[in-house]
């Protein structure tokens, strides 16, 4: 979800360290990576594709005058010596010899590993889970999560999973080495992924009070049953409730220079500390034991999103966050891994638990397991205080944020797609018409468009405003318009939303296109005109940063704004509903995610009942 604004005043590009991987990475033998060998890489547009391309994004934002002047530039821009260079400079890139991605490094420190906000509220994104009425008991429903990912580590390890595939198509399977046992490292100018060996390290972490313990799920040969997590886990409430610690997880809340800089006292402090940090990161996951009871959806969300900011590891890959009333969530940490292999896991995960297909294993406890054992950070005064000032870092950041869930169950995806549109086409032109009406004008809208049909690819900008689409929000708002013209509107909106969707899909979006031509220029070389015009920053100025993810199981999912006079909006299209997690900061634009939440509901029940006028005809 985090497209990124920020990377257009980043002065210069930094490489990351490599990944500190070591022996054991999963089965690349396996059905899992059957097909990497023959996935093509991400193509770079022709100029001549993308340039007409930008131009059309960048008129529905413009005044004629201004459109006039871009274009110009833009043309200007094509027909020049500099961009036919800056073209063969990128081509030549693409097609050195062992490089699987032209984008792939730069794009990872760019957004991710090179970028110094924190990594929540900012970059990590979270599902709500529905709730497990099998299993009332926390540890219990805890226990349940834990078996079923293990079952799905199992495979990723053995590399026995099932690519995935969009239609006939397989995707990229390559971030499922940095799903489990997998962290990431702060460190200056950039940090960097460090994974473990899945075969020596068959752990997991639990945070309960602030508290860290290390839980093997393997006992003389075999993995712990759910009645025997269970227990363990209940074991570590008890343990943890009982005492107190100093919420060391809080530091991986912080600015990531300043929490590269703690790191390094903090692991320095003690050999201890060292050790620690070594047996936390290398866990298979993180498991939350949160002792609160959130029951609002706005509570809930914020409870995965963010909580209080201690009882977290914000580096790790996967945290599964169970609370007191068994309500549950997950949060990822997006630097290696984009949403849709960690829906895969989550919706499996709930499959299996919520549809009693989790194998459980015996109800026996075997006597003598061994105590869970605790994770201690030595924290002399220098730390306590870094982790005091962390705290409050934290608390302010996230007290500058609004929220609101708007849970729409007026109808959802299998009604959408009776009245003949696209589910993400109608979705987002009601995030459109609902800014329109909130607004009354059309901003800049990103929206995630996976390109895992590449080799090591990841996202491009679906770019959601078009002339069709500001149409569309006009006559809708129109009184005098017919409901015939009103749909004709709407359709043609969501037809050039959908076929720019489609084009991104195939590496044919501008926004990759045109980073790459800049992040060619060498140094003294003068920028280009088309990089100092203000259209183009204005463009990638996201007012909406917007993505769908979907499942069945979820009754949301979120992530933050990416600029501060935006919102964040994660959408979820369920068969009977439609879930969007409207996040903006309280700041002086005066941002508003109830009224927004508001004119989006308005607008969706104003599109189905306009479609349906329609569809009766003109006498009514």
């Amino acid at each position: 979800p985090k497209p990124f604004s920020p990377i257009l005043a980043r002065a210069q590009y930094s490489t990351a360290m490599p990944s500190a991987t070591q022996s054991q990475k999963p089965n690349s033998a396996g059905k899992l990576f059957e097909f990497q060998s023959q996935l093509p890489k991400l193509p770079v547009p022709a100029l001549g594709e993308t340039l007409p391309k930008y131009l059309s994004t960048v008129e529905p934002l413009l005044s004629k005058e201004e459109f006039a002047r871009t274009k110009k530039i833009v043309e200007e821009f094509g027909q020049s010596a500099q961009a036919q260079e800056l073209q063969r400079r990128l081509e030549a890139r693409a097609a050195e010899p062992g490089r699987a991605n032209w984008l792939e490094e730069w794009w990872n420190d760019l957004s991710y590993m090179g970028y110094r906000d924190p990594v929540t509220p900012y970059v990590s994104y979270f599902y709500t889970y529905k709730d497990d009425k099998l299993r009332r008991k926390p540890t219990q429903r805890a226990a349940a999560i834990v078996r079923a990912a293990w079952a799905f580590r199992a495979q990723v390890a053995s590399g026995e999973l099932a690519p995935e595939m969009a239609r006939t198509t397989p995707l990229c399977s390559h971030s499922y080495n940095y799903m489990f046992n997998a962290t990431r490292i702060p460190k200056k100018p950039s940090d960097y992924e460090a994974t473990y060996d899945l075969g020596a390290n068959q752990h997991i972490t639990v945070a309960r009070n602030n508290q860290f313990f290390t839980l093997e799920l393997v006992h003389d040969g075999q993995l712990l049953s759910a009645a025997e997590i269970e227990s363990q886990l209940d074991r570590i409430v008890e343990r943890a409730d009982s005492s107190a610690a100093v919420p060391v997880g809080v530091l991986t809340s912080d600015n990531r220079d300043m929490w590269a800089d703690n790191y390094q006292l903090l692991a320095q402090a003690s050999p201890q500390n060292a050790q620690t940090l070594e047996k936390l990161q290398s866990s298979a996951f993180l498991l939350c034991l949160d002792n609160t009871k959130p029951v609002t959806r706005e509570e809930c969300h914020r409870t995965y999103w963010h909580g209080d900011g201690a009882n977290r590891w914000f580096d790790k890959s996967l945290q599964f966050i169970v609370c007191d009333n068994a309500k549950a969530g997950f949060l990822g940490e997006h630097s290696s891994m984009d949403g849709t292999p960690t829906c895969r896991l989550n919706d499996y995960v709930l499959d299996q638990t919520l549809n009693s297909k989790v194998d459980l294993g015996s109800a026996t406890v075997r006597a003598g397991l061994p105590e869970p054992e605790p994770l201690r950070f030595v924290t002399p005064p220098a730390v306590v205080r870094a982790i005091e000032q962390a705290a409050a870092r934290f608390g302010k950041v996230v007290g500058q944020h609004q929220l609101r869930v708007l849970q729409y169950e007026a109808f959802g995806k299998d009604e959408i797609k009776k009245l003949g549109f696209s589910p993400d086409g109608f979705a987002q032109m009601a995030i459109q018409l609902g800014y329109y009406k909130l607004y009354g004008k059309s901003r800049a809208t990103y929206e995630a468009a996976a390109t895992r049909k590449f080799l090591h690819g990841r996202t491009e900008t679906c770019r959601s405003v078009s002339t069709d689409s500001v149409a569309f929000c006009k006559l809708f708002e129109n009184p005098t318009v017919s409901v015939q013209d009103k749909v004709a509107a709407l359709q043609a909106a969501t037809k050039t939303h959908g076929a720019y969707a489609k084009a991104c899909s195939e590496g044919k979006g501008v926004d990759r296109h045109l980073l790459g031509l800049r992040l060619v220029l060498q140094p003294g070389e003068e920028k280009p005109a088309i990089f100092q015009d203000p259209a183009y920053a204005d463009s990638c100025h996201w007012y909406l940063s917007t993505s769908q993810l979907s499942s069945e199981h979820f009754e949301g999912w979120g992530f933050s704004e990416v600029v501060p006079d935006g919102y964040g909006i994660a959408y979820t299209i369920r068969k009977d509903a439609l879930i969007f997690h409207i996040a903006a900061m309280k700041n002086e634009f005066g941002l508003n995610s109830d009224h927004l939440a508001h004119y989006i509901k308005e607008a969706a029940t104003e599109m189905r009942a306009t479609i349906m006028a329609a569809k009766l005809g003109p006498k009514l």
